[in-house]
């Protein structure tokens, strides 16, 4: 329900800002990883994997690749896997859009998506720890990449509600149309003339900066296509139920995972972290 989504987001949004900008990044790198780690064991109910052993296995798995990401992969291989990343998701977007056929129930375990879901997990949390480590813009910008994703989608849900008629993707998500595609660019846009207006975008310029908010929406809504069809080979209606109103960790982080790379990624190649 709308009432139990407000209060959910009341309660946790001004939780979120502190935290980005107030912890040290080890302790907000451990934080977001707990979060990942929960939306891990959704992503392996998403994979069909029933048992609790089984999915505590996968979690302690993921937790042991993100330790080892943290200690020893280094920034060069995190450029490429942003890269490698920010390419799929690109892609993604443009198939699961284009989709015009019926998604059928999936049988059976899913190796393909546990090492894809771990995949996309980790890059996620390598590229926004890493973003924070890089001082003293890099909390900064993390907020913004979140401001940017909460506004976009934002205008995406009253846009689609108010002027909603065409479909997006109706065979992965129905509820999204086309008009909600365009208030969520409009928030993009007003976003990235919010930063430049405050003189918070460094070296970044305007329309590079509009650019690259209008790609991180784009994709964003990938991520949250990407966990529909999932949801729907699964056949579950949420991946978990761990925030009332909102579903489980992958429903609230869907459009995070997809975003993080390609805003990391871009922010650097722009001049936002400048």
């Amino acid at each position: 329900m709308l009432w139990q989504r407000l209060l959910t987001a009341l309660a946790l949004v001004p939780l979120v800002v502190a935290g980005i900008l107030y912890l040290e990044t080890n302790l907000f790198a451990a934080l977001l990883g707990v979060v990942m780690l929960l939306g891990a064991r959704e992503m392996a109910r998403l994979a069909n994997i029933q048992s609790g052993k089984a999915q505590a296995g996968y979690v302690v798995a993921l937790a042991l690749v993100l330790w080892l990401a943290w200690r020893y992969l280094p920034p060069g291989l995190v450029v490429y896997l942003q890269w490698i990343m920010s390419i799929w998701w690109a892609l993604m977007t443009v198939v699961l859009v284009s989709r015009r056929t019926e998604l059928p129930r999936v049988q059976g375990g899913r190796p393909a998506i546990l090492l894809l879901g771990g995949l996309v997990l980790v890059t996620a949390w390598v590229s926004i720890s890493g973003l924070h480590a890089s001082a003293p813009r890099g909390p900064a910008m993390i907020l913004f990449m979140f401001v940017l994703i909460w506004v976009a989608d934002s205008g995406a849900y009253f846009a689609g509600r108010a002027f909603g008629r065409r479909k997006l993707s109706p065979f992965v998500s129905p509820g999204k149309t086309w008009a909600g595609v365009g208030g969520a660019v409009a928030g993009a846009v007003m976003s990235a003339v919010f930063l430049v207006t405050a003189a918070a975008a460094g070296d970044a310029s305007l329309p590079a900066l509009i650019g690259l908010s209008i790609l991180v929406t784009a994709v964003s809504i990938g991520g949250d296509l990407w966990e529909s069809r999932l949801k729907r080979e699964a056949g579950m209606k949420d991946s978990g139920n761990l925030l009332p109103g909102h579903g489980g960790a992958l429903d609230r982080i869907d459009s995070l995972l997809s975003a993080a790379p390609v805003f990391t990624l871009g922010a650097g190649l722009i001049g936002l972290l400048a």
